[in-house]
């Protein structure tokens, strides 16, 4: 009896502890934890918008029972997101798709952390693309594409495979069939084609913003004027057009275009258009001064990258980490034709029987790794687009080089 007064008088106790101390914590029903909602914003690029759908979905489903998530997904180019995300980065998305050009600065700005699991990103991806995602040794993003390069899409009905060599050539062949070879001069990425194997240099300073410039220069094999007077040349043809991206594909649908500089995201499109007749091939020479000169390009790489300020980086980065996966690289390849930057899923039968997987690898023999600062864009631009016009205004081509050259430089 006295033994079952002493536990009322505990029990009692206890009970006039836990109310001196506040309620004690709910327990969930089935006994578990309530599950955390998790909000990430995405930002990718306006044609990726169905593609990435199908990937959050699969991402939720992966980790169902661990969180109730809402991803939403916002349009934004890959061009320029920098821009978009240094604008505020606190409410800037929380994982992004970026061009590799950009990382540095993003790196610099505070706007991605170095990446935890490094060593395991790096053992998944090609050497290329991991250069490109990072910044001296440390990886500040996760490799999504190893393809952000161009080559020349082309008609098999109109051009041989001898003619797709020589741009002359393919002029020649256009102008008689009533179409057109285009390319986009009013971007400076393409324009660089033009430069690249003559001798004439553009790139970073070391203190990674400004640019060093000697597209201007009148010695050396090739001079700068050379150049100038070879796009003038081709401008002048009447086979040739200066097109957007945009209006090359709308082009090739309504059969005015016959062949275009461009890269992978329009393979898929091409191929419906052109069907059995789409070819892809290196980009061809062009006549400068008195040579044939290899047209060259810009490499580069897609990334993802999670901002440093989102409040769930953990799952940001898992997100991150899913949307780079062999499987995803594998079905964006599938749906948008993407060459993967995924060491086993580059090596997959259908990636290497791509036409234009193996034209940009064609090309990359004669590529560089896009390491320019902001001021490279706009000077030289303005400059082909003055070309691209047969120069209108008749104002010497070394003045305008001039000009060119101290706009790119521009501290």
């Amino acid at each position: 009896m006295k033994r079952n007064y002493l536990l009322l008088l505990l029990s009692i106790g206890a009970l006039f502890l836990l109310s001196a101390c506040g309620e004690a914590p709910p327990v969930p029903a089935d006994g578990g934890t309530e599950e955390q909602t998790v909000a990430l914003t995405v930002w990718g690029a306006e044609e990726d918008e169905a593609l990435l759908q199908e990937i959050f979905a699969s991402f939720q489903s992966r980790y169902a029972g661990e969180a109730r998530f809402r991803i939403t997904y916002q349009p934004q180019s890959e061009s320029s997101c920098k821009d978009a995300l240094l604008g505020g980065l606190e409410s800037g998305a929380d994982v992004f798709a970026f061009a590799d050009d950009q990382v540095a600065a993003l790196a610099a700005a505070g706007a991605l952390d170095p990446i935890e699991n490094a060593e395991e990103i790096r053992a998944a991806n090609l050497s290329a693309s991991v250069e490109a995602a990072s910044v001296g040794d440390t990886l500040y993003a996760y490799p999504l594409t190893a393809d952000n390069g161009y080559f020349l899409y082309y008609d098999k009905s109109c051009f041989s495979e001898e003619d797709v060599q020589s741009l002359d050539r393919m002029l020649e062949a256009a102008a008689a069939a009533g179409r057109l070879v285009t390319m986009d001069w009013s971007s400076a990425w393409y324009v660089y084609s033009f430069f690249g194997n003559t001798g004439l240099e553009v790139g970073l300073n070391e203190d990674g913003l400004t640019n060093y410039c000697t597209w201007n220069s009148t010695e050396g094999p090739i001079a700068g004027i050379d150049v100038a007077r070879a796009m003038l040349a081709i401008a002048a043809s009447p086979g040739f057009a200066s097109r957007t991206d945009t209006e090359f594909l709308e082009g090739v649908r309504d059969g005015s275009v016959a062949a275009g500089i461009s890269g992978v995201w329009n393979a898929v499109a091409i191929r419906e258009a052109w069907g059995e007749n789409a070819g892809a091939a290196k980009l061809p020479t062009y006549t400068c001064g008195d040579r044939q000169v290899q047209m060259a390009s810009f490499s580069g790489c897609k990334l993802i990258g999670v901002n440093a300020y989102s409040q769930n980086p953990q799952w940001a980065a898992r997100l991150a980490q899913w949307i780079t996966s062999e499987e995803n690289q594998r079905l964006r390849f599938s749906l948008r034709g993407q060459g993967p930057s995924n060491i086993r899923a580059a090596a997959s039968p259908e990636v290497q029987a791509s036409p234009a997987i193996a034209a940009l690898l064609a090309q990359s023999e004669y590529s560089q790794l896009q390491r320019v600062g902001g001021k490279f864009w706009d000077p030289v631009a303005e400059f082909a687009g003055s070309c691209a016009r047969g120069n209108p205004s008749g104002a010497s081509l070394q003045a305008q080089l001039d000009h060119m050259a101290e706009g790119v430089t521009a501290r």
